[in-house]
C-alpha cells in the first residue's frame, strides 16, 4: 500500500467563505472524486467536502479486482490516484462535517464544521454506511470482537475462529480475505444459498478454511471482556444453538447517508436518492452519484460513471444548456 495521507491535517480551501463555487461535491468516494475530476477538467471551480477519509468503503478494500483494467491492487491505491487526478486539474478538497444544507434556489448553501460554503450546483455523493445487526451485544462488543471491516481488523484474529454474517459479495469476499489470518471462517447466512456472484461463491466453496451455517440468524453476541460466541436461531425450525467464535464480522448490507437531505430532495422509501439518466434530482442544480443514488448496481465502476455524468450535466446546468 502506498504511504500517503488520505486526510491532510490542514485542508481548509483557500478563498473567502462567501465565494460561490460552481460545484460543491458532498463525499469523497469514487463517485465524488470522479465528479471532481470531470468538473475541474471542465473549468468549474470545484470544492469536494469529505467528513472522513477519501475513498470511503473502497479505501478499505484489500483487492480491487473487478474495476475494468485493474487486474489487482488495493482500493486505497486506486483512490490515491483518483485524488491526484482531481487535484491536478484544480479540484479543492476540504475535510469537515456537513451540518446543514439549503439546496433550494439558484445559490446552494452548505454549512460545515469548517464554515459555510456557497455553490451554483451540488452533487450528493455521500455513499452508504454498514447496516447493523441490531442484535444484543453488537454495540457492547464493537471494537472488542465485533467488526465491520476485515481489512482493518483481520490481522487481530490470526489462528482464531471468526464468523462472518451475510451472503452477498461483500460478506463472502471478506470471509475469503479473513482466511489469510483466521484458522477457520464460518459464514452465517439466513438463506440456504449465497447471493454473491458465482466467481466469488466458487472461490469460497473451494477454500478449506471456510464453513457455512445456512438458514441461520444471530440472536445474540456473547462474551466477557471480548466476544466468545454467538447465539444462533434456525429460521426454519426455530432451534437455538451456541457457536463459539473469537470474533464476528458483519456484512449484511448498507444504508444510504441521506439524513441531511430529508425535505431537501426526494428520497425513495429506503432513503436512496432517485435521479434521471443525467444524475439530476428533483431539485434544479442538485445531482446525486454513486451508492447513495437509487440504482440497481453499486460498484466502483458504476460510482465513477455516475460521478462523471453528474459533473457533465452540472456544467451544462451552470451554463444554461
Amino acid at each position: 500500500m502506498l504511504d500517503f495521507k488520505l486526510r491532510p491535517e490542514d485542508s481548509t480551501p483557500e478563498g473567502e467563505p462567501n465565494d460561490v463555487y460552481d460545484l460543491i461535491i458532498l463525499g469523497g468516494g469514487p463517485a465524488g472524486l470522479a465528479a471532481g475530476l470531470y468538473a475541474a477538467r471542465a473549468g468549474l471551480s470545484t470544492l469536494l467536502i469529505e467528513k472522513g477519509i477519501l475513498g470511503g468503503q473502497i479505501a478499505l478494500t484489500a483487492n480491487l479486482e473487478n474495476f475494468p483494467g485493474c487486474i489487482e491492487g488495493m482500493g486505497a491505491d486506486f483512490i490515491f490516484k483518483l485524488e491526484q487526478q482531481a487535484s491536478k486539474f484544480g479540484a479543492k478538497i476540504t475535510y469537515a462535517d456537513v451540518l446543514d444544507v439549503n439546496l433550494q434556489g439558484e445559490t446552494k448553501t452548505i454549512g460545515t464544521s469548517a464554515g459555510r460554503f456557497l455553490a451554483k450546483a451540488v452533487t450528493i455523493a455521500t455513499g452508504t454506511s454498514f447496516q447493523k445487526l441490531e442484535a444484543p451485544g453488537e454495540e457492547k462488543f464493537r471494537g472488542r470482537g465485533v467488526s465491520f471491516c476485515a481489512t482493518c481488523d483481520g490481522a487481530f484474529y490470526r489462528d482464531k475462529v471468526v464468523a462472518v454474517i451475510g451472503g452477498g459479495d461483500a460478506a463472502v469476499e471478506e470471509g475469503d480475505f479473513l482466511t489469510r489470518f483466521a484458522s477457520k471462517v464460518i459464514i452465517i447466512h439466513r438463506r440456504d444459498a449465497l447471493r454473491a456472484t458465482k466467481i466469488v461463491q466458487d472461490r469460497a466453496f473451494a477454500n478449506p478454511k471456510i464453513e457455512f451455517r445456512w438458514n441461520s440468524v444471530v440472536e445474540e453476541i456473547v462474551g466477557d471482556e471480548t466476544v466468545n460466541g454467538l447465539v444462533l436461531r434456525d429460521v426454519k425450525t426455530g432451534e437455538r444453538s451456541e457457536l463459539p467464535v473469537d470474533g464476528v464480522f458483519v456484512f449484511i448490507g448498507t444504508i444510504p447517508n441521506t439524513q441531511l437531505f430529508k425535505g431537501q430532495v426526494t428520497l425513495n422509501p429506503q432513503g436512496f436518492v432517485p435521479t434521471d439518466e443525467k444524475m439530476a434530482t428533483n431539485v434544479p442544480g442538485v445531482f446525486a452519484a454513486g451508492d447513495v443514488r437509487q440504482t440497481p448496481l453499486r460498484q466502483v465502476v458504476t460510482a465513477t460513471a455516475d460521478g462523471a455524468i453528474a459533473a457533465v450535466y452540472a456544467d451544462r446546468y451552470i451554463h444554461g444548456e
